[in-house]
């Protein structure tokens, strides 16, 4: 019974990391943008993206830390570039940069309605990279990857945790992204934006404290 708050606390730390990071608020009038307000597009454009979503942060996770080890880049680094890219983005969205090329992309690639050639096609650039899952993101599912036991039996227990807490985070991305016209009516333009407001500012905080952590992490390590 003691293992199971330790069990449950590593379940959400994945959702909850990455769900400022990933925004979904901020990208749910983007996909309804690119979906044309047509339900049934907006609907399989949504399930495509969590997918996507859900594939790059499991990967990211699995394979990150071997790929830095490949490269030789040790995980401190990586938490001072990640902790700044995620400080970076909060504060572009914190100013009211509204991720202009972005839109642009999106906007090009509307369409009435898509096959699911062209919606698999089409969901990943701009809306699932970098849209939702950027490089904040990815380096933050990298840092999340480290922190995996190396005992082969602990590793696959902590991964299998780390699976299921990226598909709460697909699943929470997929109904705000399904509902994402009811969502912004009921918000409201006003709600809306002081939602976003409030999200950049986490989203500042949440990379000041892994840029912060990447730095005492190195310091211990030259001194």
């Amino acid at each position: 019974m003691e293992t199971l708050p330790q069990i449950a606390q590593s379940l959400l730390l994945v959702p909850l990391t990455l769900l400022p990071i990933i925004n979904p608020v901020s990208a749910a009038p983007i996909l309804l943008t690119s979906a044309n307000g047509v339900d049934s597009v907006l609907k399989r454009l949504a399930r495509q993206v969590a997918i996507n979503a859900c594939f790059v942060i499991v990967v990211s996770m699995l394979v990150g830390t071997y790929v830095l080890d490949l490269f030789g880049i040790s995980l401190p680094i990586v938490r001072i570039a990640g902790g700044l890219l995620v400080a970076s983005a909060g504060w572009s969205m914190l100013t009211g940069q509204d991720q202009d090329a972005v839109r642009s992309a999106v906007r090009d690639h509307s369409t009435p309605d898509l096959s699911e050639a062209e919606i698999v096609k089409r969901s990943f650039f701009p809306l699932t990279f970098p849209l939702t899952t950027g490089p904040g993101c990815i380096a933050a599912c990298i840092a999340l990857g480290a922190q995996f036991p190396r005992s082969p039996m602990l590793y696959v227990a902590g991964a299998g945790i780390a699976i299921l807490g990226a598909a709460i985070t697909s699943l929470v991305l997929y109904l705000v992204l399904r509902n994402a016209g009811r969502l912004l009516t009921l918000l409201g333009e006003i709600g809306t934006l002081v939602m976003m407001r409030i999200m950049a500012f986490i989203l500042v905080c949440v990379g000041i404290q892994i840029l912060w952590t990447g730095w005492v992490e190195l310091n211990s390590i030259t001194t």
